[in-house]
């Protein structure tokens, strides 16, 4: 315990802290600084390498710049028809209604779009887009994004740690009060006083084998801090898995290759050879959507078609040497400086790998509120936008527009705010529960049991689920739920990482267990969420699976959509896939 106390608990107080640096926390901090309010910005990694630079492909907005037929309403019935009927309508309306103001906030603060000649932004297609409103920066959207936010909120003078990492949320009398954790680098204990919080820390798609989340990041934290401060969880079970992840090394397993790689042309076969999307979609081949083309990924390695590692191939190498250099770059360097690997002479080896946390924090469609006094969660720690499956380009929309509105509600909620109650004890606990991690004896890594929980996800709640593998996988997490608290943090002169990775591994074994409870009610096959014994599709379960620690899980049902966009998501669009990005 001596390692914590060396430096005395460092107090912090300001009106809103918001927990996570990437674009979420970012956009909501910008808000509150502008309207005037005191806010502090943490998060458990360097913001200038956040999530949210990860993000290729585009941000979705119905601008019309070249199609001037597009509206927020087709936007809105794409992102609701692309849900498989599962997002909540009056999220899908504002995000689309107020996508367009997201888009000329960026402008103003000088986000590089890629333009036409005459000026407009240019727009391109995405899968499932019945119109171009994908808004891009070459390939790397996100991280001009990313980039512009940071440049604006040092503008706007919002001071930004990036070595905290939050813990608990401190509640009393159900309002939040603040929230506890500690400094990464040296170990120092924080307290930080606060009338409201904003959670915008991530998904959970690092608890699967293959995942495009890189070590510590999105491993579940948000989902720890809300339900233990009395949120809920929504659809835990709704993963988005992206086709192509390579296999090694191990410690990148799950990198992307973008799918880019298939518009181009690559190949998918088999270890016999085969072409095999023929089976699967033989109209669109490898530019099937994303859900299509990871079942498929995954059938041929389930059936014994696969790689000796567990992954099929994808082929490029059939294409000129200079259309490779040219159009893919990216995926030439990263295999290169990964694997040696020449992708102009040889196959990649792949398998679908988790990508993107579709539910999340329960929230309230009008400002994200979590139903805990002045606790709210926006970004890819929310849910109800993307049900089961995401509409390619929402992701990096949603946290500019809700950022935007979250700021604006909390801002409110604080000036009114006259009364706030700090409970000791609950401080008190928060302490506590460090120092048993650095005071404990038990012989527990948490990396190992990291690796073993991610192996238990990836083969019991992977891309197909049954019965039987989600009872066996709960059963497995019990086990591990109970050597976890045998978890002891050794720091060192380098820091607190492993403390960090103690707590990683709570967030991470709650997330788990939510989304397995979440997968084992939800008997049907929808989107994203395969279950072999239920193939089919289920109008009962037109709703969503709401998680808590104490309840397990409560099935909810969702609102009709308003006929503004409910006819246009019916109607359906074109399947085709000339001229279309691969989602």
């Amino acid at each position: 315990m001596a390692a914590i106390t060396e430096h005395p608990e460092r107090l912090l107080t300001t009106s809103v802290l918001v927990i996570g640096t990437g674009g979420a926390g970012l956009r909501v901090s910008i808000e509150l600084a502008q309207r005037g309010i005191e806010v502090l910005a943490v998060g458990k990694r360097r913001k200038h390498d956040a999530h949210t630079t990860l993000a290729a492909g585009g941000i979705n907005a119905a601008l019309g710049t070249m199609d001037p037929e597009d509206s927020w309403q087709q936007h809105a019935a794409d992102t609701l028809r692309e849900s498989y009927y599962l997002a909540n309508p009056e999220i899908v309306e504002t995000v689309a209604k107020n996508a367009a103001q997201g888009i000329q906030d960026l402008v103003d603060w000088g986000m590089p779009f890629a333009r036409e000649a005459d000026g407009r932004i240019s727009q391109r297609f995405f899968g499932a887009h019945k119109y171009r409103r994908t808004c891009y920066a070459g390939d790397y959207t996100g991280l001009e994004i990313q980039r512009t936010l940071m440049r604006r909120a040092d503008e706007v003078g919002v001071p930004v740690v990036d070595t905290i990492y939050i813990t608990r949320i401190l509640v009393a009398d159900g309002a939040v009060f603040g929230a506890y954790g500690f400094d990464i680098v040296t170990g120092q204990p924080v307290r930080i006083n606060a009338d409201a919080v904003v959670l915008a820390a991530g998904g959970h798609t690092r608890i699967w084998r293959y995942t495009s989340s890189r070590r510590d990041e999105n491993t579940g934290d948000s989902f720890r801090l809300a339900a233990l401060a009395g949120g809920k969880i929504r659809d835990a079970e709704l993963v988005q898995f992206h086709p192509s992840g390579i296999l090694e090394p191990d410690d990148a397993a799950g990198t992307l290759v973008s799918e880019a790689a298939r518009g181009e042309g690559g190949v998918l076969r088999n270890s016999l050879g085969e072409r095999f999307m023929e089976k699967y979609d033989p109209e669109r081949m490898e530019l099937s959507t994303r859900d299509r083309v990871a079942l498929a990924n995954y059938t041929e390695i389930a059936e014994g078609r696969g790689t000796e590692k567990g992954g099929v191939y994808l082929d490029l190498s059939h294409l000129p040497r200079e259309t490779i250099l040219e159009k893919l770059p990216r995926v030439y360097r990263t295999l290169i400086d990964l694997q040696m690997l020449d992708v102009t002479e040889q196959p990649i080896e792949i398998a679908p790998t988790a990508h993107y946390s579709m539910g999340g924090v329960w929230v309230r469609p009008d400002d994200h509120g979590t139903g805990v006094d002045g606790l709210y969660a926006i970004g890819e720690a929310s849910s109800g936008l993307h049900g089961a499956n995401r509409l390619g380009g929402n992701s990096l929309i949603e946290l500019l527009v809700y950022g935007r509105i979250t700021g604006e509600v909390t801002a409110e909620y604080v000036k009114q705010k006259v009364d706030v109650h700090r409970d000791p004890a609950v401080v008190a606990e928060a302490r506590a529960e460090i120092e048993g991690f650095l005071g404990g004896e038990g012989l527990e890594v948490p990396r190992r049991l990291q690796r073993e929980l991610r192996n238990i996800m990836t083969e019991h709640a992977g891309v197909v689920r049954t019965e039987e593998g989600l009872r066996e996988g709960l059963e497995k997490l019990g086990r591990l739920e109970e050597r976890a608290k045998n978890v002891t943090a050794h720091p060192d002169i380098a820091g607190f990482d492993d403390l960090a990775h103690a707590f990683d591994l709570l967030g991470s074994l709650l997330a788990a267990r939510a989304t397995l409870e979440c997968a084992l009610e939800r008997r049907e096959t929808r989107g994203c969420h395969n279950r072999a014994d239920f193939p089919q599709q289920d109008p009962e379960m037109k709703g969503n699976m709401v998680w808590s620690p104490t309840e397990g899980v409560v099935f909810e049902q969702l609102p009709d959509a308003p006929e503004s966009f409910a006819a246009l998501a019916n109607e359906g669009i074109s399947d085709a896939v000339e001229g279309k990005l691969v989602e």
